[in-house]
């Protein structure tokens, strides 16, 4: 057995780090285990030319065949053996103009040789730093900015640190650009985003103070300027109906009857007098009173009622913010929940005419563009976001669609996504439902997501040159809504 095994890792130290190809654009390599190539990593390939940097897309652990050999336990007993052995091969990408190879010696690329290329190689448009490249530390992760011009998908299971990444990436968005941004935040994490850490550095909480005064967070329960409320009657017909539950034929009494209040409304009745033609009705208006009360859609707290302050829909027609916030996590209640979600999204698609380039991100988005709705408003907001997807581009209206779990949100939205942000992900059904829908990430990369540590992230599409494995940091804002700490779980210290 010591004859067989003093074989095997002669075989393994002989195995040379190579790479072969026909086309100068992929290879395939094999290389030792002791210096093996791993998925997503960067190598440098030292072509017949020049040397060439390359990405590994994928990477295996391969048992070969080797020679037989005489083997002996004693002095009287001999056999002989296959011995077998390791070896590592795989495929990759050349990063850049390349020449067919044959046999060209192959290494992991240095963090300076992987920097040189992607600042030699960048586009002439901003670039937003989120982090640094994993496999070259100190490298920065940057993302093209221009490529949030397309729809962008971020997802991770809890405890990835999803909601950090997409602070991340907002900050940056709002530091070195001018796109507009409106956020459907249904947890309150961006509640604090126009405050800076205290931790910052002086200089870009300088330029953090410039943005954050065009910051507006909406929220339920505020008073003045930063209460989220919205009139009614500002809601689309289809949403009004959805709201009240109405269906123009199956309910062809009530919903007249709402036709006639809004009727009144448009003539210039108070909302004093509307609240009164529903509390006391006349005998038209007898059935959509009892409905409204019986979903306590007069109790909601988001209606405008008296305030004379510029509603939610009202600020998304002005021109002097950047980001507003709608923390959906304020409002108590669901249905209220989804009711100002499905008006956001809908007035940002009245409003398309305008081409005013806006991000639109939605949060928790299996709640706003579920692949299957369970009531109108949903439905509503659903239909929305399809059309944004679809359509959206030509007019500015990008979407950023972040969730825990892709295989909830509708095809429709995530098919249209040229970007991916993949954080850590443990169900392989969500796996198996990226890769079937995003071709432009290679399978071999997504699945390496079960792996990943907190803040570590696979992107890819148009916001950068190449699928990139990255690790987050760098964090300019306050956090808004947290987990609740787990102190039950605490060792418990003896008594006295």
């Amino acid at each position: 057995m010591i004859g067989a095994e003093h074989e095997r890792q002669r075989l393994e130290a002989e195995v040379a780090a190579a790479a072969r190809s026909l086309n100068g654009r992929a290879f395939e390599f094999e290389a030792p285990v002791d210096r093996p190539l791993e998925a997503g990593s960067y190598v440098t390939i030292a072509a017949p030319s020049r040397a060439l940097l390359g990405q590994v897309i994928e990477s295996r652990l391969e048992l070969r065949e080797g020679p037989e050999v005489e083997s002996a336990t004693d002095a009287a007993t001999r056999y002989r053996t296959r011995v077998r052995y390791y070896a590592v091969a795989g495929r990759g990408r050349v990063l850049e103009i390349g020449e067919p190879l044959n046999d060209a010696p192959v290494r992991a690329a240095e963090p300076g040789e992987v920097g040189a290329w992607l600042d030699r190689t960048a586009p002439a448009r901003a670039r937003l730093t989120i982090g640094e490249l994993t496999f070259a530390p100190g490298v920065p992760a940057r993302l093209d900015a221009g490529g949030f011009a397309r729809h962008t998908f971020l997802c991770g299971q809890s405890g990835s640190g999803k909601s950090y990444a997409l602070s991340v990436i907002l900050e940056q968005l709002l530091l070195e650009t001018d796109l507009r941004v409106v956020i459907l935040d249904p947890n309150s994490d961006f509640a604090r985003l126009p405050l800076a850490r205290d931790d910052v550095e002086p200089a870009i909480a300088g330029r953090w103070a410039d943005r954050a005064s065009r910051i507006e967070v909406r929220r339920s329960g505020d008073e003045g300027d930063s209460r989220l409320h919205l009139r009614f009657f500002d809601l689309g017909a289809r949403s009004r109906a959805a709201v009240a539950q109405l269906d123009p034929l199956r309910d062809r009494d009530e919903y007249a009857a709402l036709l006639t209040v809004i009727e009144r409304e448009a003539a210039g009745a108070s909302v004093v007098d509307l609240e009164r033609w529903i509390v006391e009705p006349p005998p038209e208006l007898q059935q959509l009173s009892l409905r409204v009360r019986n979903l306590g859609l007069l109790d909601w707290p988001i209606w405008s009622r008296g305030d004379t302050s510029a509603g939610l829909l009202e600020r998304r027609a002005d021109d002097d913010w950047r980001a507003l916030v709608v923390d959906l996590g304020s409002i108590p209640g669901e249905r209220a929940r989804s009711t100002v979600a499905e008006a956001v999204l809908s007035e940002l698609w009245e409003m398309r005419e305008r081409r005013r380039p806006t991000l639109c991100v939605i949060d928790e988005a299996h709640n706003v563009c579920p692949a299957a709705a369970s009531d109108p408003v949903t439905q509503l907001s659903t239909e929305h976001a399809v059309r944004i997807a679809g359509e959206g581009r030509k007019f500015g209206i990008h979407l950023l669609v972040s969730t825990q779990r892709p295989s909830k949100v509708h095809d429709n939205v995530l098919s249209q996504c040229d970007n991916l942000v993949l954080m850590r992900m443990n169900s392989a059904a969500d796996i198996a439902h990226l890769t079937g829908l995003l071709s432009y990430a290679p399978a071999s990369l997504i699945e390496q997501s079960t792996l990943f540590r907190q803040g570590e992230a696979l992107v890819a599409g148009t916001i950068v040159s190449h699928p990139t494995f990255v690790r987050v940091s760098g964090r300019v804002t306050q956090e808004g809504g947290s987990d609740i700490p787990a102190d039950w779980a605490a060792v418990p210290q003896p008594a006295g």
